[in-house]
């Protein structure tokens, strides 16, 4: 996969660079979207089978942040910087 973005990176001209970039772009919007979904159902599964996996063997085992598996049982999808801020305590 590398070999074929580095291919892309060199395409002398720059305009169908960028056409080129743009549409590899706009397909891994789709991809992120299904592989997002595969892993969030994988973790449940994780979690939910036999013995169960707790949310940091989980982690371990698909090689992703405790974060990300936390974000999957939470519900949360988008990025860190999106992330609902905690509701500050009444004085």
């Amino acid at each position: 996969m590398s070999d074929a973005l580095d291919a892309v990176d060199r395409i002398p001209d720059r305009v169908e660079r960028v056409r080129a970039r743009s549409r590899i772009m706009a397909d891994q919007v789709k991809r992120n979207r299904e592989w997002s979904a595969e892993r969030s159902d994988l973790i449940r599964e994780l979690w939910a089978g036999g013995e169960g996996m707790s949310y940091r063997q989980i982690a371990e085992h698909l090689e992703v942040k405790l974060s990300t598996v936390q974000d999957v049982f939470r519900d949360y999808k988008g990025s860190g910087t999106a992330r609902p801020k905690k509701a500050q305590a009444e004085e």
